[in-house]
């Protein structure tokens, strides 16, 4: 499953065209927020991206989890949100 990182000065509006594009060629995608920050530009993200293949036929649904990834040496917590097409 392909993993787009997503940080609080990422535009969401790029997000979403990244996701679209990865949901194209797949059935689904991983975001991954740390922060508060992160996460709001992540959701914001995924409710464009619904717009972006509706055309399509394609409606997207997120499952919000927890996940642990290291960042310099140290384990930092994250919340991943799997985004899946139906």
């Amino acid at each position: 499953m392909e993993v787009l990182k997503v940080s609080s000065q990422s535009s969401p509006k790029s997000v979403a065209g990244a996701l679209a594009g990865v949901l194209r060629e797949r059935e689904g995608a991983e975001l991954q927020a740390i922060g508060a920050g992160a996460l709001n530009q992540a959701v914001k993200a995924v409710a464009i991206a619904r717009g972006y293949v509706a055309p399509s036929g394609k409606d997207l649904f997120c499952i919000p989890a927890f996940t642990d990834i290291e960042i310099d040496g140290e384990e930092r917590t994250a919340i991943k949100l799997i985004v899946e097409s139906r």
